[in-house]
């Protein structure tokens, strides 16, 4: 089954939001997509300057939350220190990652996939 028409806006809306970087949305069969964004920034408390970004948009789009997300498999913190809270080793489209786990419970139809990608990536720059 081909994307439907809103997982398709969503994703071209992906598109639109990480400009400088590589995105693959790969069709899930059932109306979805499994989105890859090759680049994007991350620095302290990274020690990796950069990561992919993955997620799944459900056929349901634009009701459903765009939940987890996935960063790469090598992950660590500058200071050492674990990953911590909301975070865990997993794979995503077979390549090795960690698990964002950053469930929107109260959320409304304004947070788009895009929204949502980059309110997980600010979270997890802003850790302490």
């Amino acid at each position: 089954m081909a994307m439907t028409p809103d997982v398709e806006a969503a994703v071209e809306q992906v598109r639109r939001g990480f400009p400088d970087s590589a995105i693959t949305a790969t069709e899930d069969g059932q109306g979805g997509a499994s989105v890859l964004v090759e680049t994007v920034p991350l620095g302290p408390p990274y020690g990796q300057e950069t990561s992919w970004l993955g997620f799944r948009i459900p056929f349901n789009c634009p009701y459903a939350d765009v939940y987890p997300h996935f960063v790469r498999g090598d992950l660590t913190r500058l200071d050492g220190q674990p990953l911590g809270e909301a975070t865990s080793p997993g794979t995503f489209d077979g390549r090795p990652a960690v698990q964002i786990s950053r469930r929107s419970n109260r959320r409304d139809q304004a947070e788009t996939p895009l929204l949502k990608a980059l309110k997980v990536l600010e979270w997890l720059r802003r850790r302490p």
